[in-house]
This record gives C-alpha cells, structure tokens and sequence, in this order.
C-alpha cells in the first residue's frame, strides 16, 4: 500500500468512529497457547496464524524459537512502527526510511521468584526510532514519532496497569 492509500483507509475508518462510536469498542483475537515439548509452545491465533516459542537453553528450554519477552519486545516494535508509518501517512510524509529496535532490561529473579522481590518483566524499557523522509523536516518527524509513540496500543498495554483476570479449567 502507498502512504496515500493508508492515509485514506485511516481517514475512512475514523469517520466511521467519528459516526458509530459505539462500534469502536470490540474483544481482540485470542492467541492460544499450546505446549508442544519442555518449553516449546506453539501459539495459535486467527486465520491460522502460527509463532512457536521456546525458552533458552540455561532455563531449560531448547533455544529453538524466540522466548515470549522477547516477541513482547517484537510486539512493541512492529505496533510503534506501524503507528509511525499511519502517522507520516495521515501528515502526507513519505518514509524513506523506518526502523524500531526495542530493548529492555530485566532481573530474572523475578521470573523465578528468587530471592528479594523484584518485578517478574521488564525493570526499563527503550526504542530507538531511525527515520528519514525527504522533504519532512527533523521537528515534523519527531512529532510523528512522539504521536506514535502515545498512540500505540502496545506501549500503552505496558505502560499503565490493565486488568487482568485468569480463569482455570481442568480437563
């Protein structure tokens, strides 16, 4: 898709919200995890969407696929750089050049439970933006990247508390 084209599709589903906001409100597709051997999981989602995660070796995993902090951290790249491509999008930029690389640092005691207690996920986390587009200057571009930023739905997720519940069921 063109930026012109993702800068009408935003411009028709908004006026659609603007006009329905009662349909803005919906349940997200369910990923399902399903263990397949040790610490292998394969996740299930719509459409027959498919990742596999595994831990690394030290704690006992097989290495063989990314750990799920690290498709957290995958997550919030890709949903911060979309975000900036449907901005620059919808400020008729045209990117010449997009990468989000998002770290974090963590205490895997938390993970564990050892010792004092410390958070089981991320003390701190960062992303670095690199952008360019022709003709859009330094300011307009870190607005973008400042828009984005506050309108991703992942960073958002981890950035405030949300409710969570969990549910048992034995079969």
């Amino acid at each position: 898709m063109t930026s012109k084209d993702i800068r009408e599709a935003v411009a028709k589903v908004t006026a659609h919200l603007v006009s329905h906001p009662e349909e803005a409100v919906s349940e997200d597709s369910a990923a399902k995890a399903v263990l397949a051997k040790g610490l292998r999981f394969r996740v299930e989602g719509p459409r027959g969407w498919v990742i596999e995660t595994d831990m690394p070796a030290g704690l006992g995993g097989g290495a063989s696929a990314p750990s799920p902090g690290w498709l957290r951290r995958a997550a919030q790249a890709a949903c911060e750089a979309t975000m900036i491509a449907i901005r620059a999008a919808q400020e008729g930029v045209d990117l010449d050049r997009l990468e989000v690389a998002v770290s974090s640092e963590s205490d895997d005691r938390g993970m564990l439970g050892v010792g004092e207690p410390v958070p089981a996920g991320p003390l701190k986390s960062s992303a670095r933006v690199t952008i360019s587009a022709r003709g859009a200057s330094a300011d307009k571009l870190r607005e973008i990247v400042e828009w984005a930023e506050g309108h991703s739905p992942v960073s958002d997720a981890l950035s405030r508390a949300v409710p969570h519940e969990v549910t048992v069921e034995m079969s």
